[in-house]
């Protein structure tokens, strides 16, 4: 019996490897393209809450912000734009379709006032706290 060492790398490799050919296989036609999440970054700066999506290759108007029962709702639509055919084609990573990412709302955010900006394929959106989860600074008096 031979030993063989164990390597994490090449077991996850072999696993993206059979991700993949199950994309390719269950992938037919124009429409019928993998689905897809953009990433996102939250965080807090100041008194704001704040999302970062990456949106590259979209247009401002390719994507819908929406709030439904206090979530709210990143939709779009990345759309191929091939200057080949797909059989001359050696190897194709970009994923395309529809996608949709829902994020709860705390309660500490006030909805009516949440603002987004576009840039470079990054959607920037900004949910302001509510005034009364600011964080406030009580002043200790002397006795």
């Amino acid at each position: 019996m031979t030993l063989v060492r164990w390597n994490q790398f090449r077991d996850l490799m072999n696993l993206q490897q059979q991700m993949n050919l199950q994309q390719q296989l269950t992938s037919s036609g124009e429409d019928s393209y993998g689905p897809w999440a953009p990433v996102v970054d939250i965080f807090e700066k100041g008194d704001d809450l704040v999302i970062c999506a990456e949106l590259p290759g979209l247009e401002q108007d390719d994507v819908d912000i929406s709030i439904e029962n206090n979530t709210l709702v990143l939709r779009g639509e990345r759309k191929r734009k091939t200057e080949f055919e797909e059989r001359d084609a050696h190897r194709l990573e970009r994923t395309f379709g529809v996608f949709t990412r829902s994020f709860t709302l705390p309660k500490t955010v006030d909805s009516d006032r949440i603002s987004a900006s576009y840039k470079n394929g990054v959607l920037e959106l900004t949910l302001p706290k509510v005034e009364q989860a600011k964080l406030r600074k009580i002043e200790i008096k002397a006795a």
